[in-house]
């Protein structure tokens, strides 16, 4: 996620809590250049409650599919069977 550095500055805290509860970072831009990134610390991603696909994007990886879906098509699941 980007946002611009004005908007920053006026949601400052909001944005802060979004990273520490999805634990995704967030690139602040100047003039549509990043200019600095925003992580979670590594302490705040170790979280014992998280599911592992949080901890996952916590870590900068990215899912394929929903929690609940297949990355498996369902002709190419026949074949392995």
């Amino acid at each position: 996620m980007a946002i611009s550095i004005s908007k920053f500055k006026n949601s400052c805290l909001d944005v802060i809590r979004r990273v520490e509860a999805s634990g995704q970072s967030v690139s602040i831009t100047r003039r549509g250049k990043v200019v600095a990134r925003l992580a979670p610390s590594f302490q705040a991603t170790q979280s014992v409650d998280a599911k592992p696909w949080q901890q996952l994007r916590a870590l900068g990886g990215a899912l394929l599919a929903e929690p609940s879906e297949s990355v498996v098509r369902e002709e190419d699941f026949e074949a392995l069977r």
